[in-house]
């Protein structure tokens, strides 16, 4: 009988505009569906009752290291959104986070974050006696998460 143990969260890519992020961490991958409480004038019972209803999705914020990278990868989306480049238009696209098998390409489970922009950027903060990596932060407005 083979065992199975639960998979590995640290292996992952992350993918937006068709630019590869190598992040270090992933969050915001929540959605909740809002519960609309109501009660008809004729009920004989004395409670509200509980349906669903609208979706609500959490900010997705990807964390990582700062490289000596001529492309500025977040900058460059982020560009995008400020100066209104594509068109025009506010540029949205899909950003995709996948959990990987360990020591593969194999995708176990992804997540689609579907009209997504960098609403933030958060550069690494500066400090002359920290023993630490530069972190940078993009955080990202979605209209709709899916898993699949």
């Amino acid at each position: 009988m083979a065992t199975e143990y639960p998979i590995s969260k640290f292996f992952f890519k992350v993918d937006f505009g068709g630019v590869e992020f190598n992040c270090t961490e992933v969050s915001g991958l929540d959605f909740e569906n809002e519960p609309i409480e109501y009660r008809g004038g004729a009920d004989s019972e004395f409670h509200k009752r509980k349906q669903a209803g609208m979706y609500k999705y959490a900010d997705v914020t990807i964390k990582r290291g700062t490289f000596a990278d001529k492309t500025k990868e977040f900058y460059t989306q982020w560009a995008k959104t400020v100066y209104l480049q594509e068109g025009g238009e506010q540029y949205r696209g899909d950003l995709t986070i996948s959990l990987l098998g360990e020591g593969s390409n194999n995708i176990i489970m992804s997540w689609l974050a579907s009209g997504a922009w960098i609403k933030k950027i958060q550069s690494t903060d500066l400090k002359a006696d920290a023993n630490e990596i530069a972190i940078e932060t993009a955080v990202f407005s979605v209209n709709k998460l899916t898993i699949l």
